[in-house]
């Protein structure tokens, strides 16, 4: 069995509830499309959180079953979802007030590549015919008050999705403060990558090559 193989990491679930073990008591959190929506299933035991769509929900529950729910009742990903006891629904343009005007606590977004800096780029590749899907990124990193990413490590063809500096068009700069990976939860700091956590049975090495910048180890 080779290394890769052998190294598994977190599932996209278990990504998604790691992530949702950081999220405080009482957030208002707006989530992105992709491994993003699948914390909506997380909330830890005493908590409160109020998620966010930005077509117009407040009080986001999980996806129902395939074949399941209202046709109308959808995310900004245009996914069926559900609406949680007390949830609300607002124009368009009152969602986006929220997030310009600070008070969304935290939002939740994938990425094509994040920089040591905290650079984001999650909605193009730059490359010819591809199609760019920018939504409400450059919003929200603009105007929620942290900004998490969630992501695999590195594309399918292992190429790293943490950088130096980031090559595709930028959804905004020094934005990011948090990723978590199937490999690894790393915080950005002044000095770039630091390890916060490593998922079970990954080591620091294997994190490092699959990083295209310098990591700093997890505290002991």
């Amino acid at each position: 069995m080779s290394e890769q193989a052998s190294i598994a990491g977190w599932t996209r679930e278990q990504m998604a509830q790691r992530l949702a073990l950081d999220i405080p008591n009482g957030s208002y959190v707006n989530l992105g499309i992709g491994i993003p929506e699948l914390v909506t299933r997380f909330v830890p035991e005493g908590r409160t959180l109020i998620y966010h769509t930005e077509n117009g929900l407040l009080g986001m529950g999980p996806s129902p079953s395939e074949g399941e729910g209202d046709p109308e009742l959808i995310n900004a990903g245009k996914r069926r979802v559900t609406a949680n006891p007390g949830a609300a629904y607002f124009h368009h343009a009152d969602s986006f007030a929220m997030i310009r005007g600070g008070h969304l606590d935290l939002s939740v977004l994938g990425a094509l590549q994040v920089a040591q800096n905290g650079d984001l780029a999650n909605w193009s590749t730059g490359e010819p015919g591809a199609i760019p899907a920018v939504g409400g990124a450059m919003d929200l990193v603009a105007g929620v008050k942290k900004v998490y990413v969630i992501t695999q490590h590195t594309t399918k063809t292992g190429e790293p999705k943490l950088v130096k500096s980031c090559t595709y068009p930028l959804t905004g700069l020094g934005v990011v403060d948090r990723v978590y990976t199937d490999l690894a939860v790393i915080d950005i700091t002044p000095e770039g990558f630091s390890v916060v956590e490593l998922a079970p049975g990954v080591g620091f090495d294997h994190v490092q090559e699959r990083t295209g910048a310098p990591l700093a180890p997890p505290p002991h």
